[in-house]
């Protein structure tokens, strides 16, 4: 029995077809006509967007809302949940960097965070920016941080206020807590301090929101006037700007999804010409880390499919100068790498579980930081300054608050610093943890990490929320989240799949999750809600599929594949519209995406696999479950036209007569709401909407 009753007339978009012929192949799209033709303006003035498209979208939203009138008080209960397990007044443990230790902190009541410093060894804290000072009066505000200069006298901050990820730069005094004249726009989000604390290096978005450009500003002067340092002229590529630790060096990072280059410029001459490290190499990647007479390169050049760490000499950085130092292990993925003074550590990970590794440079002895629990996440920190024997790391599990230490390299004492508090309670022997294992339809076996009470009935009964992505090879880590635990308590079973696309099981894992390969992401998904449903561990009228971004076309191929397997779908800021937003390379991240996806424009291979699972493509005359789609009106990521066009077309081809519902953020882009509490709201509604499905309300 449905859980949605007499509802309202849904909303129907107009059709305005629009045909498109490539490679011989001609297509049409109804709705085209919701992508606003002045996007790239509209993302920094939301005013000008088309009226007819705005009406659309707040006809959905106005649909949305008497769809889910019957759960705000659920809303509500959950919001207060949620909340109440997170420390109002929390803060960081101080990273000592120099004569100071730098940390962040939150306020009872407030949104945003508050950023300090105090001496080195403790003492009176300084407040160096307000975040909910400067978010005052704005609907939508995003902190990047704040970079201080290598003197300690300067910091470089940046905010986004529209949600469009065009992040501007000021410059603030440190002692004084005033900002300069600077005004630095549209860039990345932030800069990189030349040791002299006069000038800094950033990186700026164009019109099509790509960082192609490299810039040096010199304190107290206009942007106008600001060196243009390098300019990647491939639309396919990203680029970013960062430093060393010993403020060496200034690294420029150009790289797509499987490629990378890298330059870098000495601080000792901050006007010579990047020098090139390694050229371009189709499919193979490096990353650099400065440990004095030597950088150390992970990379998986040679073979090394899951990565291996090589070092070179600083004034010799060239390919041919680079020689093993860690060894490629098959199976054991090198995650990323970080080099000090006498130590050189990594995070790897292994049989899906990750762990430490530590190496003392000059004997070569190894030891590993690892736990013991069955699914776990560890967050690598390491240290603020080069000459140390103690880094940083964080660990959580599913039913385990996170836990922060400190770590002697020498010694090898672990110190925990901090436990995350959870002011309503949290007894962690109330809950399990499991990691267990669905057969794919290839004999893989697919990781599915599980949270729910101990007194939960395993017959089939408990509902069940199953979250993947499987994209970019990134990895959800089984790590502790005080919001699912709101669903655990009315008797969900959180589960988490680990799907191909994503590097848990190695980089062949990804591979195999990609380009002609995607499908298996979607198949291993519907694998895990088999092995659920077959375990009883839950049953398919019982299971709410979420995903989000990459995810979100996980969830609307799935909506294709299999709607009989699921009781409802929810597709945050769902990138569905594959084909049609692989074929514009005027969007923002289309050139970089093609080695993920493929390239339709050139390729009619590639045309043809993206068009056989694209989810809008797709959209079928079959019985669809309730879904619930956002979107945000900014987001350059995935852009709003994607989930209203994809809801439109659902609502015209379904059969059955569960809805289909559309929220647009109006205020916000591709991350949602920008507040801590703000954010929970959206959780919360989220939530609302899978209880009711489940017909837990």
């Amino acid at each position: 029995m449905s859980a949605f009753k007499n509802l309202p007339t849904p909303p129907a978009a107009a059709k305005k077809s629009v045909t498109d012929t490539r490679h011989g192949i001609s297509r049409s799209d109804d709705y085209a006509w919701l992508r606003a033709d002045n996007w790239q303006a509209m993302f920094k003035d939301t005013s000008i967007l088309d009226p007819e498209i705005r009406a659309h979208l707040e006809a959905e939203n106005t649909y949305m809302n008497a769809a889910m009138a019957d759960t705000k008080e659920l809303q509500k209960a959950l919001f207060a949940e949620m909340k109440g397990r997170i420390k109002e007044d929390d803060s960081s443990v101080p990273v000592k960097d120099g004569p100071y230790a730098y940390g962040t902190l939150y306020v009872t009541g407030g949104e945003q965070p508050h950023y300090f410093r105090e001496a080195r060894n403790g003492g009176e804290r300084k407040l160096l920016l307000n975040g909910d000072k400067e978010n005052e009066g704005k609907s939508y505000f995003r902190l990047s941080g704040i970079d201080h200069s290598t003197d300690h006298s300067h910091g470089i901050w940046g905010y986004d206020d529209k949600g469009s990820e065009y992040f501007t730069l000021k410059v603030r005094n440190l002692e004084t807590g005033e900002d300069l004249a600077d005004v630095i726009e549209n860039t990345g989000g932030g800069g990189v301090w030349a040791p002299d604390g006069k000038s800094f290096f950033y990186t700026l978005q164009d019109e099509n929101h790509r960082p192609s450009k490299i810039f040096h500003h010199i304190v107290g002067t206009p942007q106008s006037e600001d060196r243009l340092v390098y300019e990647e002229e491939d639309s396919g590529f990203f680029m970013g700007v960062g430093g060393s630790l010993l403020d060496d060096y200034i690294f420029i990072d150009i790289h797509d999804h499987e490629t990378s280059e890298y330059r870098i410029i000495p601080t000792s001459d901050l006007l010579a010409e990047p020098k090139l490290v390694a050229a371009r190499d189709t499919g193979i990647e490096y990353e650099m880390a400065e440990g004095g007479d030597v950088f150390y390169i992970l990379t998986n050049d040679g073979d090394a499919k899951d990565f291996k760490i090589m070092e070179t000499p600083v004034d010799k950085p060239a390919k041919e100068n680079w020689r093993d130092v860690v060894a490629h292990k098959p199976g054991t993925l090198i995650l990323n790498h970080m080099a000090y003074a006498r130590h050189l550590i990594w995070l790897e990970r292994k049989d899906g579980l990750p762990r430490i590794i530590v190496r003392d440079r000059r004997s070569g002895e190894e030891h590993a930081i690892a736990f013991d629990e069955e699914a776990y996440s560890l967050g690598l920190q390491g240290a603020a300054e080069y000459d140390t024997d103690v880094i940083r790391f964080s660990y959580s599990s599913m039913t385990t608050p996170s836990q922060l230490y400190d770590y002697n390299m020498v010694t090898r004492e672990r110190t925990l610093l901090k436990t995350q508090e959870v002011p309503s309670g949290h007894n962690p022997d109330d809950y399990v943890t499991r990691r267990v294992f669905a057969p794919a339809w290839d004999g893989e076996q697919v990781p599915v990490t599980l949270l729910y009470r101990k007194d939960t009935p395993l017959d089939g009964s408990a509902p069940c929320l199953l979250y993947g992505y499987g994209a970019y090879g990134i990895t959800i880590p089984a790590g502790f989240n005080t919001n699912c635990l709101s669903l655990a308590d009315r008797g969900f079973i959180y589960a988490i799949a680990h799907i191909r696309g994503g590097k848990d099981k190695g980089f062949a894992w990804y591979e195999d999750g990609k380009m002609d390969k995607k499908t298996n992401t979607f198949k291993d998904f519907i694998a895990a809600a088999d092995y659920l449903n077959q375990e009883k561990f839950t049953s398919y009228a019982k299971i709410i599929a979420e995903g989000g971004s990459a995810g979100g076309m996980l969830m609307g191929a799935v909506a294709n594949m299999a709607p009989e397997k699921f009781a409802g779908i929810i597709a945050a800021v769902p990138f569905v519209d594959v084909l049609n937003t692989m074929l514009d390379d005027t969007l923002p991240l289309t050139p970089p995406e093609w080695p993920e996806w493929g390239n339709p424009i050139d390729s009619k291979e590639e045309y043809e696999q993206i068009a056989a699972y694209s989810p809008y493509d797709n959209v079928g005359e079959k019985p669809y479950p309730p879904i619930l789609a956002l979107g945000g009106l900014t987001d350059p990521r995935v852009t709003y036209w994607e989930p209203a066009k994809w809801v439109a077309k659902l609502r015209d081809k379904t059969t059955g007569d569960a809805p289909i519902l559309l929220k647009t953020n109006m205020d916000a882009g591709h991350g949602g709401a920008s507040g801590r509490f703000q954010r929970l709201e959206e959780i919360a509604f989220e939530y609302g909407f899978a209880i009711k499905v489940a017909g837990k309300i």
